[in-house]
């Protein structure tokens, strides 16, 4: 599944890079293709992309929903598999996970508690426990 889910994303991040679907919507924005995840019947491709600077977001997925069928055919003729998947696209969410995480990372609470705590510190904490 993921021989072919890697297959997938590197035949499609092609297609779009090479600019052959021809729509209005897609010829303005350049789409990144992060991630696909198979089915495993490997009949369903999920292929998870992100317009650059993550703008017309909706727009973006209508378009390559409009060219689902030529994306396929261009896939069955790029892959060697017996059945050429149906595929799907999702909006990619991993990059505003990150960005969340490193938020958290970079706040003063968790500086705080990543410092190296001194003998002082702990005599303060026993006084005011008791």
């Amino acid at each position: 599944m993921l021989r072919v889910a890697e297959l997938i994303r590197h035949a499609s991040a092609q297609v779009f890079a090479r600019g052959e679907i021809t729509d209005p919507v897609l010829e303005k924005h350049v789409v990144t293709v992060s991630r696909v995840k198979m089915s495993p019947d490997l009949k369903l491709a999920t292929i998870y992309v992100m317009p650059l600077g993550g703008a017309d977001e909706p727009e973006v997925l209508a378009a390559l929903d409009r060219h689902k069928k030529f994306l396929r055919g261009e896939l069955a003729q790029k892959i060697n598999l017996k059945f050429a998947p149906e595929v799907r696209f999702r909006i990619d969410d991993t990059f505003d996970n990150v960005s969340r995480i490193d938020a958290l990372l970079n706040s003063d609470k968790v500086r705080r508690d990543l410092q190296p705590r001194t003998d002082g510190d702990d005599e303060a904490r026993e006084d005011g426990a008791a």
